[in-house]
């Protein structure tokens, strides 16, 4: 991941995915306190990035709200489910509303 960062920059799409994953990875491993810390960033890094509607940036809220309920945070966790839950309602989470991304099927 830190090559990736070096070379795509820290607020490259892909660089955030890696940084959700690590974030993931931790909490599956029950380091809560440590995945808190990286989906807070990575949250905080798609809203700027990607902006506050977008698909992966609505996984963002729900992969702290995850982390939030292991934790037993259930209100703050609450907030940020019924924050992307607004969102989706919308109808803002559209991925028609978005680029397609250039996937290596498209390319062959």
């Amino acid at each position: 991941m830190l090559t990736m960062s070096m070379v795509l920059g820290r607020e490259h799409p892909d660089t955030l995915i890696s940084v959700s994953n690590l974030g993931n990875v931790l909490g599956s491993q029950w380091k809560y306190t440590e995945a808190e810390a990286i989906h807070r960033r990575d949250l905080k890094a798609s809203e700027q990035v990607l902006r506050r509607e977008h698909p992966d940036t609505l996984s963002s809220v729900s992969n702290l709200d995850n982390v939030l309920f292991f934790q037993g945070k259930y209100e703050k966790g609450k907030n940020d489910v019924s924050t992307g839950t607004r969102r989706i309602d919308r109808g803002d989470w559209t991925y028609t509303s978005y680029p397609k991304p250039v996937t290596s099927l498209d390319i062959l």
